[in-house]
């Protein structure tokens, strides 16, 4: 399947007889993770890529159809990282940091998601997911440690406080199946969730909108653009992405009234994609509709994203509207968060209260979400006459005035949550500047290998704890300790075998990382302490901490 030539929507997986259908008794895995979408293959090949082997089961035997989630993060891209597969999603996608806002035929504004340089990954990828979930595949597929199913879907489930018993049900029948751990990862319908009894909790937006993806031959900016009642489509909202292969995804608010069977029907999408076109650079540009879809909202989630030996991730969690791109980011962070974690309690690193430190800080990170997507969409789409007139007021303000523009809320981008309430965090002790503090993630910038070779912060941090060092940082703080020792010298120190160089500078600036100064950053990259003169005790206690054994 491999190659950037392939046309991922029609590749269709085989069933396998697997050898666990024929044995004389179920046999026992660490973990199974229900559902092969972008966050259950985030997580399986995580967890190979520490050692732990891991069933991955799908109902299905393709990936997902039409485009779907199509703008990931830069904090994802950086997940990719890690995993191995960033660059062949960057380098498919469509990179883009500025946006555009209209009032009806004026630009509001332009806002820039990454004014800074200094980071390998741009503020965001526009890709279809079909296509990030076959990079996925690929290498999830090159990895030993993962047991991909297809066709094997969960029938039944039974916690219990020793194991979970699962039911797969196949095309040659059922059979059973035993894991210390399972994690549903199987979407916003999740199977695991409803044969459990659990139920996700929240607000449904009384509204509907279109989805459309059209190709046709423009090679516009890659730039997202959203209007507020724009003279093509009076009194609703409209919003405008590039997408690869010349194809555009274009978002229509249709409102609560309009009929979603009717909407969906193509003499009913053209005429609207022919008044966008009409008013913008693509006038009588030809185009052909590739996929469309409307669609209803809930901002929800479940009360817990643990249940014993059972966790839950993603969709199957946790649902934001689209605005923000919240979904399938949050869901990769998620499997970020968890897969370190999971692995270290099933190898015997630590212990099982690790994982109520998931729940905790996704949880908390679920709620920053549905918060930012709340007030998104009421303002978007408001449901009273009060928060219309306030809409309608701040919109009239934003052209001239900046106070305004902080208020306009045309769908808040996604950005990490940072984990700062978290138990596995140390206190600050010492005075820092900027942003980096306990829970942030760590910011990249550029750095030369003591050989001269160019790299990147974050590709420098490995798959476990890493203690960053200013340049005289002391080795016998992690000497023997399970941490690696990432040491930064500014670009005008001497040559040291030891030490990358800080050639720009902006590693000293993001991290006011002076002489002594450490950070003791996370396997899933977020800072958990940092000191200006670290003793020893203090990185042991601190890493004790963070394993959730303080």
């Amino acid at each position: 399947m491999a190659g950037t030539d392939v046309d991922y929507q029609q590749v269709v997986f085989p069933y396998r007889r697997h050898a666990d259908q024929d044995a004389a008794a179920p046999a026992r895995h660490p973990v199974v993770v229900v559902g092969a979408g972008p966050v259950g293959l985030s997580l399986a090949i995580d967890l190979a890529q520490r050692g732990v082997p891991v069933v991955l089961l799908d109902d299905g035997d393709r990936l997902s159809t039409g485009s779907r989630a199509i703008c990931f993060a830069k904090r994802t891209l950086e997940i990719f990282d890690r995993l191995g597969c960033g660059q062949r999603v960057t380098a498919q996608g469509v990179s883009w940091n500025l946006g555009r806002v209209f009032l009806r035929d004026d630009l509001l504004y332009a806002f820039d998601l990454l004014p800074e340089s200094g980071h390998a990954r741009p503020a965001f990828v526009n890709l279809q997911q079909y296509v990030v979930e076959g990079c996925l595949v690929e290498r999830a597929m090159a990895l030993p440690a993962v047991d991909l199913r297809w066709k094997h879907r969960l029938a039944a489930i039974e916690p219990g406080p020793q194991q979970v018993a699962l039911t797969i049900a196949t095309p040659d029948g059922a059979y059973r199946l035993l894991a210390d751990r399972v994690v549903a990862c199987d979407g916003s319908r999740s199977t695991t969730r409803r044969l459990m009894g659990l139920e996700s909790e929240g607000r449904v937006f009384r509204d509907r909108f279109l989805i459309a993806d059209v190709k046709m031959d423009y090679d516009g900016p890659a730039e997202r653009w959203f209007w507020f009642d724009p003279p093509f489509h009076p009194g609703q909202s409209v919003l405008l992405h590039r997408q690869p292969g010349k194809v555009w995804r274009i978002d229509f608010q249709l409102g609560w009234d309009a009929d979603p069977d009717q909407e969906k029907q193509p003499e009913r999408i053209v005429p609207r994609v022919q008044a966008l076109l009409a008013h913008s650079a693509m006038k009588d540009i030809p185009f052909t509709l590739e996929w469309a879809s409307v669609y209803t909202f809930a901002c929800q989630r479940m009360a817990s994203f643990r249940h014993g030996r059972v966790l839950f991730a993603g969709d199957a969690a946790h649902g934001v509207s689209p605005f923000g791109a919240r979904g399938a980011n949050s869901g990769v962070q998620d499997a970020d968060n968890l897969g370190w974690k999971l692995a270290r309690v099933v190898q015997g690193e630590a212990g099982d209260a690790l994982l109520d430190s998931y729940a905790s800080e996704r949880e908390a990170a679920a709620d920053e979400n549905l918060r930012a997507s709340t007030r998104s969409t009421d303002f978007i789409t408001p449901k009273s006459a009060v928060s219309r007139l306030f809409r309608d007021a701040v919109l009239a303000l934003a052209r001239e005035h900046g106070f305004a523009r902080t208020l306009l809320n045309s769908g808040r981008l996604s950005v990490p949550a940072t984990l700062e309430g978290s138990q596995l965090n140390s206190a600050d002790v010492d005075a820092f500047a900027g942003r980096l503090r306990p829970g942030a993630v760590a910011a990249d910038a550029p750095l030369q290998r003591p050989d001269g070779t160019p790299t990147w912060l974050l590709r420098e941090l490995g798959e476990g704890f890493t203690l960053l060092s200013a340049a005289g940082g002391n080795d016998e703080l992690v000497r023997d300790l399970p941490v690696r020792h990432l040491v930064v010298a500014p670009a005008d120190a001497p040559p040291s075998p030891a030490s990358c160089i800080d050639a720009e500078g902006l590693v000293a600036q993001r991290y006011d990382l002076q002489p002594g100064s450490a950070y003791l950053i996370r396997p899933d990259q977020h800072v958990c302490a940092r000191w200006r003169r670290p003793t020893r005790a203090a990185v042991e206690a601190a890493l004790r901490r963070a394993l959730g054994t303080p």
